[in-house]
């Protein structure tokens, strides 16, 4: 069998690829030569850097490197400074973040830099951030996979109840509370309704699990809003769901509460509570793995719901927790302390 082989030279141009350049070095390399070009009609080297802009000290560099580099020499190299500046956290500090991290996985350097305020350590909310950074690069804290354990809900014509008055004033907490579901599919075949209250004032949540969004059940949550809420709510604001019609809104009545419904199609109206949906999901639902159970389900949203009154800093309260708001609205004027 005959065997062909191509010539030498071949194989060593193979070795040795051919040298993308950059557009910088191209332009760099066109600099030096305009440079180079205007030395050689009798111009200063001062005179031609000035004609080509750009410093005497750099085109002599990029000069001595193309010349020994050859292209390799014009390509931009890295900015990296030679000694960088290594962290100083004290252990202390990284030790309280990682803790608080660990047991409120989704909270952020915000939230995380008052409680650690609180426990009497004094850092700024971005060396907090740099530390959870740190931390994240090292696994040295749990991620948080983010599980979508819900369904968009569809909105119904409520013919029941009335509109929210335009001159309706809310300055107090509990002047209104407003309510909405939420569709919960923690397994295949299992379907929960997610109750959330809101108080559209200090942030104050109540939540709870029923097994459906009927009527019944939301009198149920009604009642348990009633337990948990610091004061008797002035007024609740629903959508046009047809949960919040007969016995809930009889019970409303009976409780001397006015129902605000909204229009059809306008759950931006209900913000405060949309709002409290994302974070419970984010918050709660997203680290916590469903047994199928109720009764263990809002054993575990009681307690997140303590936390979140008591514990989770609230951005709109100026970091403080919704109970802190209401105790600071009690102590501002002593004549709202029977209320709450």
């Amino acid at each position: 069998m005959r065997q062909f082989y191509l010539q030498r030279e071949f194989y060593q141009l193979s070795k040795h690829p051919p040298v993308k350049v950059s557009a910088i070095a191209k332009a760099r390399e066109h600099h030096l030569a305009v440079w180079e070009a205007l030395q050689q009609q009798g111009m200063s080297t001062e005179a031609a850097s000035h004609v080509v802009r750009i410093s005497r000290a750099t085109l002599y560099r990029w000069k001595k490197r193309f010349r020994e580099q050859g292209w390799a020499g014009l390509e931009p190299g890295s900015r990296r400074p030679k000694q960088v500046r290594k962290n100083r956290w004290r252990a202390e500090v990284v030790e309280e973040v990682q803790s608080l991290r660990i047991l409120y996985p989704c909270w952020g350097k915000e939230k995380i830099k008052v409680l650690m305020a609180i426990d009497g350590i004094e850092v700024s909310i971005s060396t907090v951030g740099r530390i959870i950074r740190y931390l994240k690069e090292r696994n040295a804290i749990p991620h948080v996979p983010y599980r979508k354990r819900w369904k968009g809900k569809r909105q119904t014509k409520r013919p029941h109840a009335i509109r929210k008055p335009k001159g309706y004033a809310v300055t107090l907490p509990g002047d209104i509370v407003q309510v909405d579901t939420l569709d919960l599919h923690p397994f295949p075949g299992v379907h929960f309704k997610h109750f959330t209250a809101r108080d559209v004032v200090s942030r104050w949540d109540v939540v709870e699990v029923y097994p459906k969004a009927s009527a019944r059940q939301a009198k149920a949550f009604l009642h348990t809003l009633l337990e948990r809420f610091p004061s008797k709510p002035k007024a609740i604001q629903v959508d046009g769901g047809s949960e919040f019609m007969a016995e809930f809104e009889e019970a409303c009545a009976e409780h001397g509460i006015a129902l605000f419904v909204l229009p059809p199609r306008s759950p931006k109206l209900n913000g405060r509570v949309e709002r409290a949906h994302r974070t419970h999901l984010d918050e709660f639902y997203a680290v916590h793995e469903p047994e199928g159970d109720l009764q263990s389900l809002n054993r575990a949203l009681r307690c997140w719901e303590w936390v979140y009154n008591n514990v989770r800093p609230h951005r709109a309260l100026d970091n403080l927790t919704p109970k802190q708001y209401i105790e600071f609205v009690t102590k501002s004027d002593p004549q709202l302390s029977h209320l709450y």
